[in-house]
């Protein structure tokens, strides 16, 4: 019974099944029919003009389209438990060739306008400290919190205000829009670009950048080549992203991983260390719960000294939410 990752989860049939299908001579690298198509695809989703690059990876997502943003000399604000910050091994810097990340607190992960503010008016408007270039939020939030349609504006105003880039790191996005239950448009508004998350819902080897701004898309585009991203089959990752798409699996997915969180919420209580919005708890558990909870079969991380990790994913089995449930219950 493993709520260790949804990385972990296996890849959805219906995935496999796409994947097969574009089994088939193609045109190479991006020019395949899948890829061609993304665009108007997701551009029917958001219900506005995007363009759509696919990559192996969120880190190559979230850096290959901060890159578009960020001049080396600049630096990009972000919460300091971001996964940028915390979880993609100075990928960042390495991509954004030394750019800086400017830490912000905040919480839940969530950042605010006034925490912006509070990291960035400080700095001085000259050449011996970094400059602010873009602002990234995580949505749904590294502690499974989600940002409302309209946090999301007013961060964007802010953006806006400041001739910030706005990106979004959505390695969740599903599971946020699931929660919200709002079109994805309405979650995006003034989003500049989407890391849009398919590998933690099902999906094999891919993930999508959406840019809402076609000359940053073209920038990327060099950028991906440049940084190993571009496939030479690149119709297999385009059509993980359909099939994703194709019927709304990607909010169904996200539907079953959320409802397993909240079966396991209810009997958290005053465990809980931050809201359960999507499909991640935080719960406090002293190291020998957590070795009670194991030798029952559950598999998670542990969190700090004194608090467990459990992340529910696209296959999970009510009966093993309900059991977890109930062994959380009983601590």
């Amino acid at each position: 019974m493993q709520f260790l990752s949804d990385n972990s989860a296996p890849v959805h049939p219906k995935v496999w099944d796409a994947m097969h299908a574009a089994d088939a001579n193609d045109t190479p690298y991006d020019g395949d029919g899948h890829s061609r198509a993304l665009d108007e695809k997701f551009g029917a989703l958001f219900g506005r003009e995007c363009t759509v690059l696919w990559v192996a990876t969120g880190t190559a997502a979230n850096c290959l389209a901060l890159a578009t943003m960020v001049q080396p000399h600049g630096g990009v604000v972000c919460h300091r438990e971001a996964h940028i910050e915390m979880d993609e091994g100075g990928a960042p810097g390495f991509f954004l060739h030394g750019a800086k990340l400017i830490l912000c607190d905040g919480e839940s992960a969530k950042l605010t306008p006034d925490t912006i503010r509070a990291a960035i008016d400080p700095i001085r408007d000259d050449v011996h400290q970094v400059q602010p270039h873009a602002i990234s939020i995580t949505q749904a939030s590294e502690y499974g919190c989600v940002y409302a349609p309209d946090e999301v504006r007013a961060i964007s105003d802010l953006a806006k205000e400041r001739d910030l880039g706005f990106h979004m790191d959505g390695a969740r996005f599903a599971n946020a829009v699931a929660y919200l239950g709002l079109p994805p448009g309405e979650v995006t508004q003034g989003v500049d670009a989407l890391s849009f998350g398919c590998v933690k819902n099902g999906a094999m080897s891919a993930e999508a950048i959406v840019f809402f701004d076609g000359s940053l898309a073209d920038v990327a585009r060099y950028r991906r080549k440049r940084a190993g991203h571009l496939q030479s089959k690149g119709r297999f990752l385009a059509a993980q992203l359909h099939a994703m798409l194709d019927g709304d699996l990607w909010l169904e997915n996200a539907r079953a991983a959320n409802a397993a969180a909240q079966e396991i919420a209810s009997a958290c209580g005053a465990r809980l260390m931050h809201p359960v919005q999507a499909n991640e708890l935080f719960v406090r558990c002293t190291p020998q719960e957590r070795e009670t909870l194991r030798d029952q079969g559950f598999g998670f991380y542990d969190w700090g000294a004194d608090a467990a990790r459990f992340v529910t994913a696209w296959d999970a089995r009510e009966e093993d939410a309900v059991a977890l449930s109930k062994a959380i219950a009983v601590l």
